[in-house]
């Protein structure tokens, strides 16, 4: 039953996670392609280690090193976005792994669906810049899209108890991050050190600062409307600081589905690998009797109005998806610069979504082209500040 994986982004915490997974999985398991951003160090050694086929260093520059790194081994060296997308199709392989941060992520995704590959998906903003398209062409090509995430793999799980036309609602659950507590005024003027000591995961630079605005949930939230077909009016958010109820389904018949263990990546991973099936797995097994209690409450939308606008984004759908993405990603990168406060993120947000010209059906290149104008907007806004 084993695959042949490529893994994009092998060198982050998901891909790194993966690597483990795979290894425990067994020998009819292997890895047989990595791509990575610009961590060549991390990448050669992730190569030494496994031995895949191919690797790809998505920036050019660093290609020289990363092929001293693994001269005379059998492994095949390239660089650029075009080689890390051609990795998607290659024809060894069985399972995509797309953990690529960004709005990148999008055409490997739709390469990967192209060349007939299953997808295991941890990128959100393939779904939250492009969700109709890739859920229509994964349809069409009759490709298996699995969620990675958590919370996406716990709603995967639970819907699983019932036929989906009997689904009611899907329940989200957040850590409310390391602001949850924090009074309003606090959290606009908070450090970037403060918004990276995330009480419950450990992330990258930009997913930590989202889930300190709460910006993954919102992202979460437009994912799941494209990936479940299930309008945004369905969809609730429950803050939950203990992390061990990752998601819940409620059905027609008011029973709630949920899924809860540990927060680790390895399981939602594993889960999307291995699917249908299910394998004894490296995480650690659930001790509810060591948690004790299980917290639920709901979130403010003055504490973190990211998840209202998600929500707003989400209900209108077309372009909005993708301004909503790109504005974001700017916008956390030039608080992390020390350019604005961390309040000021989703208030420079909302200015570039109100400022786009909205098409409720566009084509795929006018989205990658919204991108781009997003992005350079944000700057554009910092000059008024």
């Amino acid at each position: 039953m084993g695959k042949r994986i490529v893994i994009l982004g092998s060198t982050g915490s998901i891909g790194t996670r993966t690597i483990e997974v795979v290894r425990n999985l067994g020998e009819d398991w292997r890895v047989v392609g990595l791509a990575a951003g610009g961590n060549w160090r991390r990448l050669a050694e992730q190569a030494r280690e496994i031995l895949p086929k191919r690797v790809v260093i998505a920036e050019e520059r660093f290609y020289h090193e990363l092929k001293d790194a693994l001269k005379g081994l059998p492994i095949e060296v390239s660089a650029g976005q075009e080689q890390v997308e051609s990795l998607s199709a290659m024809g060894e392989a069985d399972f995509i792994v797309c953990a690529i941060v960004g709005a990148r992520s999008i055409t490997s995704v739709l390469r990967a669906i192209d060349a007939g590959k299953d997808i295991g998906l941890a990128s959100k903003e393939a779904l939250v810049l492009a969700g109709r398209v890739v859920m229509s062409r994964a349809k069409e090509k009759g490709i298996n899209l699995l969620p990675i995430d958590s919370e996406h793999s716990a709603i995967f799980q639970s819907m699983q108890a019932g036929d989906r036309k009997e689904v009611n609602r899907i329940i989200l659950t957040a850590s409310g991050g390391p602001f949850r507590d924090w009074p309003v005024e606090r959290i606009r003027n908070a450090t970037l050190e403060q918004a990276l000591a995330h009480p419950t995961w450990s992330m990258g630079t930009k997913i930590t600062v989202d889930s300190a605005t709460m910006m993954n949930k919102s992202l979460e939230i437009i994912e799941a409307h494209h990936l479940f077909d299930i309008d945004a009016s369905n969809i609730d958010v429950l803050i939950h600081p203990e992390s061990i109820a990752h998601s819940f389904v409620e059905f027609c018949d008011g029973s709630v589905i949920g899924q809860l263990s540990v927060p680790d990546m390895a399981m939602p991973i594993q889960y999307a690998l291995t699917w249908p099936m299910r394998s004894k797995c490296i995480g650690n097994h659930l001790d509810l009797s060591a948690v004790g209690r299980l917290h639920f409450h709901k979130p403010d939308f003055d504490k973190f109005p990211a998840l209202k606008l998600g929500y707003e984004v989400a209900d209108v759908g077309g372009t909005a998806g993708a301004v909503f993405n790109a504005a974001n990603e700017q916008a956390v990168e030039v608080f992390i610069q020390g350019k604005i406060n961390f309040g000021e993120i989703v208030d420079l947000i909302k200015r570039v979504l109100d400022r786009h010209k909205f098409k409720s059906n566009p084509e795929l290149e006018e989205l990658f082209e919204l991108d781009r104008w997003a992005r350079q907007e944000i700057i554009k806004c910092l000059q008024t500040y």
